[in-house]
């Protein structure tokens, strides 16, 4: 076994919006990856707009850094629970990690999730406390959490010892002292060096590659990306490409090879052990199989990715409203789209239900549903989804369902209010602590069922000053019924249009989500019910014309502005007998028996 020195290869793990992205920035830019005057995106490893815009980052994405010789390959993972299972294949294309912390906020529950992968693994941590320009900053006591969170989960006595460096994204600088500031990055690249051990493997020995990632492209098919293991890999060679399903191998070749520098795919010719590489000219490969040399086929053994916990229908839209606004909408456009995601996104499963028009996706998490559906919203496709379900499962014949770690920040004046709807959600109070600043720290464990529709109860009963976060912490028998949805729906009477006169006359009923002028159709849902049941409104009616002008009773009428909601606001609002229609120009809820008449006959035969 020889060590490859003049390679590392890192991912980066994080919580959301602790700045490893920007950080990556840095080491781009202080590396001299980038031409002086060549005009660089800020947060430039998160390339699709829907990363951009809500400022998160989805897929993992690979670079590489040369720094004094060495080559130092980076992937970035996403730090939200809901993409764990690309975190997990990221994990084995490393052989450290570098876990970055707020010097402010400390360790977060999507930090430990990636980590707990991680030292199981057995990867060396290199701890990064960043934003320590932040005020209120307190990076001695956030190092004395991490190592805390380190022996709750298990590391062992040499991961124990992980070697600590200060740094701050945005202004570019790294030092080893806290109330030192230093210059620029080096600190940190040396420390990458000497800390995270250099991949080790025999160059000589037979091919070993596992892909632990596919990335698509138009032109060429999959790109596998991956890492030789063992032995070395050239363009043009014939190798043996292994199953992860079976024990079936086939000869393929590798039309081109591909490595990263910068940002950029670079070809060439050959790559050996410790190189990440990109291959392109195998058909059908899927993520975690091996090739290897014709005359020594020995594949590697794949992580096990993480089941998915939520799941939800998508169906073609049979709306008043179908193929107005959408390019794709038969049942066999959206098939097509939806098995081809799951090509790619390995913890994410469609199957076919007993009608041809309805699709069941499950994943890790809402978030992980929504991003797929605003995608799909993206590139021209209209469907209509159910409400999401948490999967249950049979253990040891004990029905079990998927149970979340969930940690809530709020001030102290609002922890009451909290406790009390986190109670009726069936969660159960783990611990609790204060900071100075007056905020109080509380963790809980509650069914992923108790979460759905929270988190805009939860922005209300805080007046937006309370911060939460949950991350999936296994199975545990049924907790019984949950009651989580309190209001009942505006249902409009009618199709037409919305109407001034007819909008002010429903709003003493409740919460609007639509203003004048919206084409609105018999069954869809116009807004919310301070009460639990629904209440059918005519928001189309006019006003009658008569020969009174009495001063005054004309004046315009004073019209609530209506509550505009989100793609995940519309998720968390639907009951069980209700759909979200999704368009690409429009979002919009609904009945799922959208008459009146039949509405009620269904519910008297109850």
């Amino acid at each position: 076994m020889s060590k490859m020195e003049n390679i590392r290869d890192i991912a980066i793990i994080a919580h959301v919006d602790h700045g490893k992205t920007t950080l990556v920035d840095q080491l781009l830019k202080q590396s001299g990856i980038f031409r002086q005057n060549e005009n660089v995106a800020e947060r430039v490893m998160d390339s699709n707009d829907l990363e951009r815009e809500r400022g998160i980052t989805i897929l993992s994405k690979n670079t590489a850094v040369m720094y004094n010789g060495v080559k130092i390959n980076i992937v970035d993972t996403p730090g939200h629970a809901d993409f764990g299972g690309e975190v997990e294949r990221i994990l084995m294309m490393v052989d450290g990690v570098l876990l970055l912390v707020d010097a402010f906020e400390g360790c977060m529950p999507q930090t430990r999730f990636v980590l707990k992968k991680a030292l199981g693994l057995g990867k060396k941590p290199l701890v990064v406390v960043n934003k320590i320009d932040r005020p209120g900053a307190r990076p001695e006591e956030v190092v004395d959490e991490v190592l805390d969170l380190f022996i709750e989960l298990g590391a062992d006595e040499d991961q124990l010892e992980f070697p600590v460096v200060y740094a701050s994204g945005r202004d570019g600088f790294a030092s080893l002292d806290p109330h030192v500031p230093g210059t620029d990055m080096k600190p940190l690249f040396e420390k990458i060096i000497e800390e995270i051990p250099a991949p080790e493997g025999d160059p000589e020995a037979g091919l070993q590659l596992l892909f632990s990632n596919i990335d698509y492209d138009d032109y060429v098919g999959r790109i596998g990306i991956g890492r030789v293991e063992r032995g070395s890999v050239k363009t043009g060679q014939t190798v043996t490409l292994c199953s992860s399903l079976s024990d079936a191998t086939k000869n393929v070749k590798i039309t081109k090879l591909y490595q990263f520098e910068g940002l950029k795919r670079v070809e060439c010719e050959s790559a050996t052990v410790g190189d990440l590489v990109c291959v392109s000219g195998i058909a059908d490969l899927n993520i975690g199989e091996t090739v290897c040399s014709p005359d020594c086929v020995e594949p590697l053994p794949f992580v096990k990715i993480d089941e998915p916990t939520v799941s939800m229908n998508f169906m073609v839209n049979n709306s008043p409203f179908a193929g107005r606004e959408g390019k794709f909408v038969t049942s066999r456009n959206i098939r097509d789209r939806l098995f081809k995601e799951v090509e790619t996104n390995v913890a994410m499963r469609v199957e076919e239900t007993d009608s041809a028009d309805t699709f069941k996706v499950s994943g890790r998490g809402e978030l992980h549903l929504s991003i797929l559906i605003e995608q799909m919203r993206r590139q021209n496709y209209e469907f209509q989804v159910s409400r999401p379900q948490v999967i249950t499962k049979m253990i040891d014949g004990v029905m079990c369902e998927p149970i979340e770690y969930l940690m809530i920040e709020v001030p102290d004046s609002y922890v009451g209010a909290v406790m009390e709807k986190l109670g009726s959600r069936k969660a159960e109070l783990i611990n609790m602590g204060t900071r100075e600043s007056g905020i109080t720290h509380i963790e809980f464990r509650i069914p992923a069922r108790g979460l759905m529709g929270y988190r805009p109860e939860f922005l209300t009963d805080t007046n937006g000053n309370g911060i939460m976060n949950h991350v999936f912490d296994g199975y545990e028998p049924y907790k019984g019924e949950i009651i989580t949805r309190h209001q009942g729906s505006l249902i409009a009477h009618e199709t037409g249009e919305t109407v001034a006169y007819g909008l002010f006359q429903a709003q003493d009923r409740g919460r609007l989500f639509v203003g004048p002028g919206v084409p609105v159709y018999e069954g869809m849902i116009v807004g919310a019910s301070p009460k639990a049941e629904d209440i059918t409104v005519n928001v189309c009616k006019k006003k009658h014309i008569t020969n009174t002008r009495a001063s005054g009773s004309d004046d315009a009428l004073k019209l609530t502005p209506p509550t505009n909601l989100s793609l995940e606001q519309c998720l968390e609002f639907i009951a069980d007998d209700e759909l979200v229609e999704v368009t690409p120009k429009s979002i919009r809820m609904r009945k799922m028996i959208l008459s009146k008449e039949l509405r009620m006959k269904k519910a008297f035969k109850k």
